[in-house]
Protein backbone atom coordinates (compact mmCIF):
# COMPACT_ATOMS: atom_id res chain seq x y z
CA UNK A 1 0.00 0.00 0.00
CA UNK A 2 1.49 3.50 -1.21
CA UNK A 3 0.74 5.90 1.50
CA UNK A 4 1.24 9.93 1.19
CA UNK A 5 3.46 11.75 3.15
CA UNK A 6 1.00 13.99 4.80
CA UNK A 7 -1.25 10.96 5.71
CA UNK A 8 2.02 9.10 7.35
CA UNK A 9 2.78 12.09 9.07
CA UNK A 10 -0.32 12.38 10.65
CA UNK A 11 -0.27 9.27 12.24
CA UNK A 12 0.66 9.80 15.76
CA UNK A 13 -2.29 12.22 15.79
CA UNK A 14 -4.68 10.42 14.28
CA UNK A 15 -4.19 7.56 17.04
CA UNK A 16 -4.22 9.88 19.55
CA UNK A 17 -8.07 9.15 19.54
CA UNK A 18 -7.69 6.10 20.21
CA UNK A 19 -5.22 5.95 23.11
CA UNK A 20 -4.81 9.60 24.59
CA UNK A 21 -8.50 11.12 24.22
CA UNK A 22 -8.19 12.49 28.06
CA UNK A 23 -5.45 10.11 29.80
CA UNK A 24 -6.48 8.66 33.18
CA UNK A 25 -4.36 10.20 36.38
CA UNK A 26 -4.78 7.11 37.99
CA UNK A 27 -2.82 5.19 35.16
CA UNK A 28 -0.46 6.78 34.03
CA UNK A 29 0.84 9.19 37.19
CA UNK A 30 3.45 8.72 37.79
CA UNK A 31 5.34 7.97 34.58
CA UNK A 32 8.63 6.75 35.27
CA UNK A 33 10.18 4.55 32.49
CA UNK A 34 12.74 2.35 33.28
CA UNK A 35 13.02 0.41 29.79
CA UNK A 36 12.59 1.23 26.19
CA UNK A 37 8.72 0.53 25.08
CA UNK A 38 7.83 0.02 21.55
CA UNK A 39 5.04 2.75 21.07
CA UNK A 40 1.87 1.73 20.64
CA UNK A 41 0.96 2.97 17.57
CA UNK A 42 3.99 0.69 15.93
CA UNK A 43 2.03 -2.84 17.28
CA UNK A 44 -1.68 -2.19 15.81
CA UNK A 45 -2.66 -4.06 13.19
CA UNK A 46 -3.25 -3.77 9.52
CA UNK A 47 -6.55 -3.66 9.63
CA UNK A 48 -6.84 -0.73 12.31
CA UNK A 49 -4.39 1.38 9.97
CA UNK A 50 -6.24 0.60 6.92
CA UNK A 51 -9.32 1.76 9.22
CA UNK A 52 -7.17 5.32 10.11
CA UNK A 53 -6.55 5.60 6.10
CA UNK A 54 -9.72 5.14 4.85
CA UNK A 55 -10.74 8.41 6.38
CA UNK A 56 -8.96 9.59 3.36
CA UNK A 57 -11.41 8.13 1.21
CA UNK A 58 -14.52 9.25 2.69
CA UNK A 59 -15.35 6.85 4.99
CA UNK A 60 -16.19 9.15 7.85
CA UNK A 61 -16.96 6.54 9.90
CA UNK A 62 -13.76 4.60 10.35
CA UNK A 63 -12.25 6.94 13.58
CA UNK A 64 -15.58 6.36 15.66
CA UNK A 65 -15.02 5.03 18.64
CA UNK A 66 -17.14 5.57 22.01
CA UNK A 67 -14.09 6.70 23.84
CA UNK A 68 -14.93 9.97 21.81
CA UNK A 69 -17.75 10.88 23.78
CA UNK A 70 -14.81 11.68 26.69
CA UNK A 71 -13.62 14.74 24.62
CA UNK A 72 -16.80 16.69 25.01
CA UNK A 73 -17.10 16.19 28.80
CA UNK A 74 -14.54 18.33 31.24
CA UNK A 75 -12.98 15.70 33.22
CA UNK A 76 -14.45 16.06 36.49
CA UNK A 77 -11.38 17.74 38.46
CA UNK A 78 -10.96 20.58 35.98
CA UNK A 79 -14.94 21.58 37.41
CA UNK A 80 -13.75 21.03 40.91
CA UNK A 81 -10.91 22.51 40.45
CA UNK A 82 -11.49 25.35 38.73
CA UNK A 83 -15.25 26.13 38.52
CA UNK A 84 -15.18 29.22 40.53
CA UNK A 85 -12.13 30.74 39.48
CA UNK A 86 -11.86 33.99 37.14
CA UNK A 87 -8.97 35.72 35.40
CA UNK A 88 -9.12 39.34 36.40
CA UNK A 89 -7.19 42.14 34.95
CA UNK A 90 -6.04 45.28 36.67
CA UNK A 91 -5.01 48.80 35.16
CA UNK A 92 -1.85 49.94 37.16
CA UNK A 93 -0.28 53.64 36.33
CA UNK A 94 1.19 54.43 39.36
CA UNK A 95 4.22 53.08 41.71
CA UNK A 96 1.70 52.98 44.88
CA UNK A 97 -0.63 50.30 42.66
CA UNK A 98 2.38 48.29 41.49
CA UNK A 99 3.54 47.49 44.89
CA UNK A 100 0.56 46.97 46.39
CA UNK A 101 -0.87 44.73 44.07
CA UNK A 102 2.38 42.43 43.91
CA UNK A 103 2.40 42.42 47.49
CA UNK A 104 -1.22 41.22 47.41
CA UNK A 105 -0.63 38.56 45.12
CA UNK A 106 2.17 37.51 47.04
CA UNK A 107 0.33 37.20 50.57
CA UNK A 108 -2.91 35.78 49.01
CA UNK A 109 0.17 33.31 46.93
CA UNK A 110 -2.55 34.12 43.88
CA UNK A 111 -1.57 32.91 40.29
CA UNK A 112 0.04 36.09 38.28
CA UNK A 113 -0.71 34.81 34.78
CA UNK A 114 1.27 37.65 32.97
CA UNK A 115 2.41 41.38 33.07
CA UNK A 116 2.87 44.27 30.59
CA UNK A 117 3.40 48.04 30.77
CA UNK A 118 0.17 48.65 32.00
CA UNK A 119 -1.86 45.38 33.11
CA UNK A 120 -1.31 42.81 34.79
CA UNK A 121 -3.39 39.72 34.89
CA UNK A 122 -4.39 37.58 38.36
CA UNK A 123 -6.27 33.94 38.27
CA UNK A 124 -7.98 34.18 41.85
CA UNK A 125 -11.44 32.35 43.23
CA UNK A 126 -14.25 34.30 43.01
CA UNK A 127 -14.61 34.15 46.71
CA UNK A 128 -11.17 36.04 47.51
CA UNK A 129 -11.81 39.31 45.02
CA UNK A 130 -13.22 41.09 48.21
CA UNK A 131 -9.80 40.02 50.40
CA UNK A 132 -7.88 41.32 47.52
CA UNK A 133 -9.62 44.64 46.51
CA UNK A 134 -9.66 45.31 50.16
CA UNK A 135 -5.27 45.20 50.27
CA UNK A 136 -5.37 47.53 47.47
CA UNK A 137 -5.22 51.37 47.22
CA UNK A 138 -8.94 52.95 46.04
CA UNK A 139 -7.42 53.81 43.20
CA UNK A 140 -6.88 50.35 41.62
CA UNK A 141 -10.19 48.90 43.56
CA UNK A 142 -12.20 50.37 40.80
CA UNK A 143 -9.51 50.00 37.69
CA UNK A 144 -10.08 45.93 37.09
CA UNK A 145 -11.88 44.24 34.72
CA UNK A 146 -12.94 40.56 34.15
CA UNK A 147 -11.39 38.09 31.10
CA UNK A 148 -12.58 35.63 29.10
CA UNK A 149 -15.46 37.30 28.92
CA UNK A 150 -18.74 35.15 29.64
CA UNK A 151 -16.88 32.01 29.14
CA UNK A 152 -16.54 30.05 32.40
CA UNK A 153 -12.99 29.54 33.47
CA UNK A 154 -13.26 25.17 33.32
CA UNK A 155 -15.45 25.55 29.88
CA UNK A 156 -12.51 27.63 28.48
CA UNK A 157 -10.21 24.89 29.86
CA UNK A 158 -12.33 21.80 28.65
CA UNK A 159 -11.53 23.95 24.65
CA UNK A 160 -8.09 23.55 24.17
CA UNK A 161 -8.80 19.57 24.92
CA UNK A 162 -8.64 17.79 21.46
CA UNK A 163 -11.66 17.40 19.22
CA UNK A 164 -13.22 14.63 18.21
CA UNK A 165 -11.97 14.05 14.23
CA UNK A 166 -14.36 15.79 12.05
CA UNK A 167 -15.70 17.77 15.32
CA UNK A 168 -16.16 21.39 13.36
CA UNK A 169 -14.14 23.47 15.75
CA UNK A 170 -15.91 27.07 17.15
CA UNK A 171 -15.34 29.39 19.95
CA UNK A 172 -17.19 32.64 21.26
CA UNK A 173 -16.82 35.55 19.00
CA UNK A 174 -15.44 38.43 21.79
CA UNK A 175 -12.06 37.92 20.95
CA UNK A 176 -10.31 40.72 20.53
CA UNK A 177 -7.60 39.21 18.54
CA UNK A 178 -9.40 39.26 15.16
CA UNK A 179 -11.11 35.74 15.73
CA UNK A 180 -14.59 34.80 14.34
CA UNK A 181 -16.62 31.32 14.82
CA UNK A 182 -16.72 29.09 12.11
CA UNK A 183 -15.45 25.61 11.66
CA UNK A 184 -11.98 25.35 11.22
CA UNK A 185 -10.93 23.30 8.13
CA UNK A 186 -7.37 22.66 7.44
CA UNK A 187 -6.02 21.51 3.59
CA UNK A 188 -3.64 19.02 3.18
CA UNK A 189 -3.16 19.80 -0.68
CA UNK A 190 -5.67 20.86 -3.66
CA UNK A 191 -6.80 17.52 -4.09
CA UNK A 192 -7.61 16.62 -0.69
CA UNK A 193 -10.86 18.07 -0.10
CA UNK A 194 -11.51 16.18 3.37
CA UNK A 195 -8.76 18.29 5.26
CA UNK A 196 -8.54 15.11 7.46
CA UNK A 197 -5.42 13.49 6.73
CA UNK A 198 -3.35 16.14 8.35
CA UNK A 199 -4.80 16.48 11.76
CA UNK A 200 -1.49 16.96 13.91
CA UNK A 201 -1.81 20.73 14.40
CA UNK A 202 -5.52 21.20 14.31
CA UNK A 203 -4.95 19.97 18.21
CA UNK A 204 -2.81 20.41 20.57
CA UNK A 205 -1.09 16.84 20.97
CA UNK A 206 0.00 15.01 24.33
CA UNK A 207 3.32 13.64 24.38
CA UNK A 208 2.32 10.44 23.58
CA UNK A 209 1.60 11.63 20.55
CA UNK A 210 4.27 13.97 20.24
CA UNK A 211 7.25 11.67 20.66
CA UNK A 212 6.01 9.40 18.07
CA UNK A 213 5.60 11.70 15.73
CA UNK A 214 9.03 13.25 16.34
CA UNK A 215 10.54 9.33 16.20
CA UNK A 216 8.74 9.26 12.60
CA UNK A 217 10.30 12.13 11.69
CA UNK A 218 13.69 11.16 11.77
CA UNK A 219 12.81 7.63 9.95
CA UNK A 220 11.53 9.48 7.41
CA UNK A 221 14.16 12.37 6.58
CA UNK A 222 17.36 10.68 7.62
CA UNK A 223 19.33 12.83 5.37
CA UNK A 224 18.86 15.95 7.99
CA UNK A 225 17.19 15.16 11.22
CA UNK A 226 18.04 13.17 14.06
CA UNK A 227 16.47 12.71 17.40
CA UNK A 228 18.05 13.20 20.75
CA UNK A 229 17.47 13.32 24.65
CA UNK A 230 19.00 16.53 26.50
CA UNK A 231 18.49 14.82 29.37
CA UNK A 232 16.57 13.12 32.04
CA UNK A 233 14.06 15.11 34.14
CA UNK A 234 12.90 14.59 37.71
CA UNK A 235 10.33 12.29 37.23
CA UNK A 236 12.77 10.42 34.83
CA UNK A 237 11.03 11.29 31.58
CA UNK A 238 13.61 12.21 28.56
CA UNK A 239 14.00 15.82 27.58
CA UNK A 240 13.31 15.12 23.65
CA UNK A 241 15.00 17.10 20.97
CA UNK A 242 15.68 17.54 16.83
CA UNK A 243 18.48 18.43 15.46
CA UNK A 244 18.21 19.89 12.49
CA UNK A 245 20.69 20.38 9.32
CA UNK A 246 22.62 19.36 6.33
CA UNK A 247 26.74 18.88 7.33
CA UNK A 248 29.41 18.52 4.49
CA UNK A 249 30.25 15.54 3.29
CA UNK A 250 34.07 16.19 3.62
CA UNK A 251 35.24 15.65 6.82
CA UNK A 252 39.01 15.36 5.76
CA UNK A 253 39.71 18.84 7.26
CA UNK A 254 41.30 18.00 10.70
CA UNK A 255 39.99 21.65 12.21
CA UNK A 256 36.49 21.82 10.89
CA UNK A 257 34.91 25.04 11.80
CA UNK A 258 32.53 25.50 14.65
CA UNK A 259 28.84 24.50 13.67
CA UNK A 260 26.84 27.43 13.97
CA UNK A 261 23.46 26.37 15.97
CA UNK A 262 20.39 27.43 16.37
CA UNK A 263 18.22 26.62 19.78
CA UNK A 264 14.62 27.07 19.73
CA UNK A 265 12.49 25.62 22.79
CA UNK A 266 9.20 25.83 24.20
CA UNK A 267 6.87 24.01 27.17
CA UNK A 268 9.14 25.42 29.76
CA UNK A 269 5.90 26.34 31.74
CA UNK A 270 3.67 23.32 31.47
CA UNK A 271 0.35 25.58 30.90
CA UNK A 272 1.72 26.66 27.75
CA UNK A 273 0.81 24.78 25.46
CA UNK A 274 0.75 26.69 22.21
CA UNK A 275 4.80 27.31 22.43
CA UNK A 276 4.85 23.19 22.26
CA UNK A 277 2.99 23.35 18.90
CA UNK A 278 4.42 25.95 17.72
CA UNK A 279 8.21 24.56 18.00
CA UNK A 280 6.37 21.58 16.20
CA UNK A 281 5.22 23.50 13.61
CA UNK A 282 8.71 25.28 12.82
CA UNK A 283 10.24 22.12 12.97
CA UNK A 284 7.96 20.09 10.83
CA UNK A 285 7.93 23.63 8.17
CA UNK A 286 12.10 23.20 8.18
CA UNK A 287 12.17 19.43 7.79
CA UNK A 288 9.46 19.35 4.73
CA UNK A 289 10.77 22.25 3.46
CA UNK A 290 14.45 21.31 2.55
CA UNK A 291 15.61 20.47 -0.67
CA UNK A 292 12.25 22.13 -2.18
CA UNK A 293 12.38 25.70 -1.06
CA UNK A 294 15.83 27.40 -1.28
CA UNK A 295 15.96 29.92 1.65
CA UNK A 296 15.04 26.23 4.11
CA UNK A 297 17.21 24.60 2.10
CA UNK A 298 20.22 26.85 1.99
CA UNK A 299 19.58 27.70 5.81
CA UNK A 300 19.57 23.83 6.87
CA UNK A 301 22.88 23.83 5.24
CA UNK A 302 24.44 26.54 6.75
CA UNK A 303 22.93 26.48 10.08
CA UNK A 304 21.57 23.53 12.88
CA UNK A 305 18.55 23.94 14.35
CA UNK A 306 17.61 22.38 17.63
CA UNK A 307 14.32 22.19 18.71
CA UNK A 308 12.99 21.61 22.15
CA UNK A 309 9.57 20.78 22.10
CA UNK A 310 8.60 20.45 25.63
CA UNK A 311 11.57 21.30 28.21
CA UNK A 312 9.67 20.25 30.93
CA UNK A 313 7.61 16.86 30.27
CA UNK A 314 6.53 16.26 33.52
CA UNK A 315 5.03 19.22 33.65
CA UNK A 316 3.42 19.12 30.61
CA UNK A 317 2.06 15.60 31.23
CA UNK A 318 0.72 17.34 34.64
CA UNK A 319 -1.59 19.61 32.50
CA UNK A 320 -2.72 17.10 30.79
CA UNK A 321 -3.74 14.48 33.20
CA UNK A 322 -4.35 16.47 36.55
CA UNK A 323 -4.17 20.28 36.30
CA UNK A 324 -4.04 22.55 33.16
CA UNK A 325 -2.90 24.79 34.43
CA UNK A 326 0.08 24.16 36.24
CA UNK A 327 3.08 25.92 35.82
CA UNK A 328 6.08 24.49 37.17
CA UNK A 329 8.01 21.21 36.91
CA UNK A 330 6.99 18.18 39.49
CA UNK A 331 10.10 18.60 41.72
CA UNK A 332 9.95 17.71 45.21
CA UNK A 333 10.51 20.84 47.39
CA UNK A 334 11.43 21.47 51.31
CA UNK A 335 7.83 22.38 51.77
CA UNK A 336 5.84 18.59 51.37
CA UNK A 337 2.42 19.63 49.87
CA UNK A 338 3.92 22.36 47.30
CA UNK A 339 5.49 20.69 44.31
CA UNK A 340 7.66 22.29 41.71
CA UNK A 341 10.22 25.11 40.40
CA UNK A 342 10.25 27.84 37.88
CA UNK A 343 12.86 26.40 35.12
CA UNK A 344 12.66 29.77 33.80
CA UNK A 345 13.85 31.47 37.47
CA UNK A 346 16.81 29.02 38.19
CA UNK A 347 19.68 29.74 36.15
CA UNK A 348 22.67 30.62 37.62
CA UNK A 349 23.32 34.20 35.61
CA UNK A 350 20.92 37.06 37.69
CA UNK A 351 19.49 34.58 40.21
CA UNK A 352 18.66 36.47 43.57
CA UNK A 353 19.04 34.33 46.53
CA UNK A 354 16.70 36.77 48.56
CA UNK A 355 13.66 37.84 45.91
CA UNK A 356 13.55 34.59 43.79
CA UNK A 357 14.10 31.61 46.53
CA UNK A 358 10.81 32.86 48.29
CA UNK A 359 8.01 30.75 49.06
CA UNK A 360 7.68 27.15 47.54
CA UNK A 361 4.02 27.09 47.37
CA UNK A 362 4.67 30.58 45.10
CA UNK A 363 4.52 29.85 40.98
CA UNK A 364 7.30 31.42 40.03
CA UNK A 365 9.44 29.26 43.16
CA UNK A 366 13.16 29.86 41.88
CA UNK A 367 14.44 27.02 43.92
CA UNK A 368 16.96 27.44 46.96
CA UNK A 369 19.52 27.06 44.94
CA UNK A 370 20.87 28.17 41.61
CA UNK A 371 20.17 25.45 38.97
CA UNK A 372 17.90 23.47 41.37
CA UNK A 373 15.87 22.44 38.83
CA UNK A 374 16.67 19.22 37.00
CA UNK A 375 15.37 20.29 33.84
CA UNK A 376 17.50 23.78 34.03
CA UNK A 377 20.03 22.18 34.94
CA UNK A 378 20.13 19.52 32.34
CA UNK A 379 19.63 22.43 29.72
CA UNK A 380 22.89 23.88 30.91
CA UNK A 381 24.80 20.77 30.87
CA UNK A 382 23.92 19.94 27.45
CA UNK A 383 24.69 23.40 26.49
CA UNK A 384 28.14 23.57 27.93
CA UNK A 385 29.02 20.02 26.55
CA UNK A 386 27.94 20.81 22.82
CA UNK A 387 30.40 23.99 23.04
CA UNK A 388 33.38 22.27 24.68
CA UNK A 389 33.23 19.52 23.23
CA UNK A 390 30.97 18.65 20.01
CA UNK A 391 32.49 21.96 18.09
CA UNK A 392 29.06 23.80 18.27
CA UNK A 393 28.46 27.64 18.83
CA UNK A 394 24.93 28.39 19.41
CA UNK A 395 24.61 31.68 17.53
CA UNK A 396 20.72 32.35 18.57
CA UNK A 397 18.09 31.24 20.81
CA UNK A 398 14.25 31.39 20.98
CA UNK A 399 12.68 30.52 23.98
CA UNK A 400 8.59 30.75 23.45
CA UNK A 401 5.99 31.41 25.71
CA UNK A 402 2.89 32.50 26.32
CA UNK A 403 1.15 34.84 25.94
CA UNK A 404 1.01 38.94 25.30
CA UNK A 405 2.81 39.06 21.94
CA UNK A 406 6.18 40.27 22.78
CA UNK A 407 10.08 39.70 21.54
CA UNK A 408 11.80 40.62 24.73
CA UNK A 409 15.44 40.44 24.44
CA UNK A 410 18.18 40.73 27.64
CA UNK A 411 18.29 41.70 29.97
CA UNK A 412 15.79 40.16 32.33
CA UNK A 413 16.96 40.77 35.67
CA UNK A 414 17.62 44.18 35.52
CA UNK A 415 16.99 47.49 33.66
CA UNK A 416 20.02 48.93 35.18
CA UNK A 417 22.42 46.84 33.03
CA UNK A 418 22.70 47.59 29.08
CA UNK A 419 23.72 44.19 27.13
CA UNK A 420 26.51 45.06 24.99
CA UNK A 421 25.03 44.47 21.53
CA UNK A 422 22.00 45.93 22.85
CA UNK A 423 21.94 47.68 19.27
CA UNK A 424 22.11 44.69 17.25
CA UNK A 425 19.68 42.69 19.47
CA UNK A 426 17.08 45.54 19.10
CA UNK A 427 17.67 45.46 15.05
CA UNK A 428 17.09 41.69 14.41
CA UNK A 429 13.76 42.07 17.14
CA UNK A 430 12.15 44.85 15.06
CA UNK A 431 12.88 42.54 11.95
CA UNK A 432 11.32 39.77 13.43
CA UNK A 433 8.22 41.70 14.49
CA UNK A 434 7.32 43.36 10.75
CA UNK A 435 7.96 39.75 9.54
CA UNK A 436 5.42 38.40 12.39
CA UNK A 437 2.98 41.71 10.87
CA UNK A 438 3.71 40.83 7.34
CA UNK A 439 2.75 37.69 7.52
CA UNK A 440 -0.10 37.62 10.10
CA UNK A 441 -0.89 41.20 10.45
CA UNK A 442 -1.13 40.44 14.41
CA UNK A 443 1.61 43.12 15.75
CA UNK A 444 4.51 41.95 18.67
CA UNK A 445 5.65 44.80 20.91
CA UNK A 446 9.43 45.18 21.26
CA UNK A 447 11.13 45.59 24.63
CA UNK A 448 13.54 44.83 26.71
CA UNK A 449 12.76 41.81 29.12
CA UNK A 450 12.93 43.86 31.88
CA UNK A 451 10.50 45.76 30.52
CA UNK A 452 8.09 43.00 30.80
CA UNK A 453 7.36 44.71 34.19
CA UNK A 454 4.35 47.51 34.67
CA UNK A 455 5.55 50.76 33.37
CA UNK A 456 4.35 54.36 32.98
CA UNK A 457 6.27 55.65 29.81
CA UNK A 458 4.29 59.32 29.13
CA UNK A 459 4.01 60.59 32.24
CA UNK A 460 5.46 64.19 32.79
CA UNK A 461 7.51 62.97 29.56
CA UNK A 462 10.10 60.69 31.76
CA UNK A 463 9.83 57.01 31.84
CA UNK A 464 9.37 55.19 35.31
CA UNK A 465 9.58 51.90 35.81
CA UNK A 466 7.77 50.08 38.40
CA UNK A 467 8.21 47.75 40.99
CA UNK A 468 8.05 44.09 39.92
CA UNK A 469 5.39 42.28 39.96
CA UNK A 470 6.83 38.92 40.28
CA UNK A 471 11.31 38.32 40.01
CA UNK A 472 13.14 38.18 36.83
CA UNK A 473 16.38 37.07 37.86
CA UNK A 474 17.57 33.78 36.90
CA UNK A 475 16.20 33.35 33.40
CA UNK A 476 17.38 31.16 30.38
CA UNK A 477 17.39 34.09 28.27
CA UNK A 478 19.86 36.18 30.18
CA UNK A 479 22.27 32.97 30.99
CA UNK A 480 22.38 32.26 27.34
CA UNK A 481 23.22 36.01 26.55
CA UNK A 482 25.45 36.34 28.84
CA UNK A 483 27.50 32.79 30.23
CA UNK A 484 27.52 30.97 26.99
CA UNK A 485 27.44 34.31 24.80
CA UNK A 486 25.04 34.11 22.13
CA UNK A 487 24.82 36.36 20.49
CA UNK A 488 21.04 36.76 19.63
CA UNK A 489 18.67 35.83 22.37
CA UNK A 490 15.40 36.19 22.54
CA UNK A 491 12.54 35.10 24.37
CA UNK A 492 9.07 35.37 22.34
CA UNK A 493 5.42 35.65 24.09
CA UNK A 494 2.99 33.87 21.85
CA UNK A 495 -0.82 34.85 21.17
CA UNK A 496 -2.91 36.20 22.38
CA UNK A 497 -3.30 39.73 24.54
CA UNK A 498 -5.06 38.12 27.51
CA UNK A 499 -8.49 37.50 25.46
CA UNK A 500 -7.72 33.23 26.18
CA UNK A 501 -4.46 33.85 27.91
CA UNK A 502 -2.80 30.66 28.64
CA UNK A 503 -6.18 29.00 27.07
CA UNK A 504 -5.55 29.49 23.70
CA UNK A 505 -8.23 27.62 21.65
CA UNK A 506 -6.47 25.24 18.94
CA UNK A 507 -7.65 27.41 16.17
CA UNK A 508 -4.86 29.42 16.53
CA UNK A 509 -1.98 26.68 16.44
CA UNK A 510 -1.43 26.95 12.70
CA UNK A 511 -1.65 31.34 12.45
CA UNK A 512 0.83 31.56 15.29
CA UNK A 513 2.89 28.55 13.74
CA UNK A 514 3.06 30.63 10.40
CA UNK A 515 3.65 34.23 11.79
CA UNK A 516 6.16 32.31 14.48
CA UNK A 517 7.80 30.54 10.94
CA UNK A 518 7.96 33.87 9.31
CA UNK A 519 10.00 35.29 12.21
CA UNK A 520 12.18 32.94 12.33
CA UNK A 521 12.90 32.67 8.56
CA UNK A 522 14.21 36.10 8.77
CA UNK A 523 16.03 35.06 12.18
CA UNK A 524 18.10 32.95 9.88
CA UNK A 525 18.10 35.43 6.82
CA UNK A 526 19.64 37.37 9.34
CA UNK A 527 22.17 35.32 11.15
CA UNK A 528 22.97 34.24 7.35
CA UNK A 529 24.43 38.15 6.51
CA UNK A 530 25.89 38.38 10.15
CA UNK A 531 27.93 35.17 9.86
CA UNK A 532 29.32 35.91 5.73
CA UNK A 533 27.63 32.90 4.27
CA UNK A 534 26.39 34.75 1.58
CA UNK A 535 23.14 36.53 1.20
CA UNK A 536 20.21 34.66 0.00
CA UNK A 537 19.04 35.47 -3.58
CA UNK A 538 16.26 37.89 -4.15
CA UNK A 539 14.53 34.86 -6.12
CA UNK A 540 14.00 33.24 -2.91
CA UNK A 541 11.87 35.97 -1.25
CA UNK A 542 9.33 35.63 -4.27
CA UNK A 543 9.71 31.60 -2.97
CA UNK A 544 7.96 32.44 0.57
CA UNK A 545 4.81 33.77 0.66
CA UNK A 546 5.06 33.79 4.35
CA UNK A 547 6.76 36.84 4.31
CA UNK A 548 4.45 38.69 2.12
CA UNK A 549 1.87 40.73 3.42
CA UNK A 550 -1.75 38.89 3.98
CA UNK A 551 -4.02 41.58 4.72
CA UNK A 552 -6.59 39.91 7.29
CA UNK A 553 -10.29 40.79 6.63
CA UNK A 554 -11.44 37.86 8.08
CA UNK A 555 -10.93 34.51 10.10
CA UNK A 556 -11.24 32.73 7.15
CA UNK A 557 -8.60 34.73 5.15
CA UNK A 558 -6.14 34.40 8.39
CA UNK A 559 -6.98 30.67 8.72
CA UNK A 560 -6.09 30.05 5.13
CA UNK A 561 -9.59 27.73 4.58
CA UNK A 562 -9.61 29.01 0.95
CA UNK A 563 -8.95 25.72 -1.23
CA UNK A 564 -6.03 26.84 -2.26
CA UNK A 565 -4.34 27.40 0.50
CA UNK A 566 -2.75 24.79 2.85
CA UNK A 567 -2.51 23.92 5.95
CA UNK A 568 1.45 24.63 6.30
CA UNK A 569 3.50 27.35 4.57
CA UNK A 570 6.11 25.04 3.02
CA UNK A 571 3.40 23.03 1.24
CA UNK A 572 2.26 24.92 -0.99
CA UNK A 573 5.09 24.73 -2.75
CA UNK A 574 5.30 21.02 -2.29
CA UNK A 575 1.66 19.59 -2.83
CA UNK A 576 1.79 17.88 -5.87
CA UNK A 577 4.33 15.76 -4.45
CA UNK A 578 3.20 14.52 -1.09
CA UNK A 579 1.10 11.97 -3.03
CA UNK A 580 4.59 10.26 -4.07
CA UNK A 581 6.00 7.35 -2.82
CA UNK A 582 8.28 7.76 0.13
CA UNK A 583 10.97 5.81 -1.02
CA UNK A 584 11.33 7.59 -3.99
CA UNK A 585 11.10 11.15 -1.92
CA UNK A 586 14.28 9.31 0.39
CA UNK A 587 16.54 8.63 -2.72
CA UNK A 588 15.71 11.57 -4.06
CA UNK A 589 17.06 13.79 -1.92
CA UNK A 590 20.01 11.11 -1.21
CA UNK A 591 21.00 11.95 -4.82
CA UNK A 592 21.64 15.81 -3.57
Amino acid sequence: MRLPLSALLALPALLSAFVVAIPSPITQHPLILTEERTPLWKSLSNKLIDSIWASQRNEKDALRTPNLTAFRQPPPHTLARYGGDVVVRFNVSTAEEAASLAEAADTLLLDVWEFSQDWVDIRLAKDIVPSLLGLLPTTLQQKHTPLLGERDLSHAIFNTYPAPPGQALSHPTTAVSHLRSRPLTLQASHHDDHGDSNIFFTNYQPLSVIEPWMRLLTSLFTTHVRMFSIGTTYEGREISALRVGVHPTNNDDPNPPKRKTVLITGGVHAREWISTSTVNYIAYSLITGYGRTQSITTLLENFDFVFVPTLNPDGYFYTWNTDRLWRKNRQRTNVRFCQGIDLDRGYGFGWDAVSTAGNPCSENFAGETAFEAVESRRLAEWAKNETEKNNVEIIGFLDLHSYSQQILYPYSYSCSDTPPGQENLEELAIGLEKAIRMSSSFSYEVLAACEGNVAVSNKDGKRTVLPRIEAQGGSALDWFYHEMHVRYAYQIKLRDRGTYGFLLPRENIVPTGKEILSAVLHFGEFLTDQFTLGRMPDEVEEETPELEREDVVDEATEFGSNEDDPWVIVEDLIEEKLVEDISWELRRRRKR
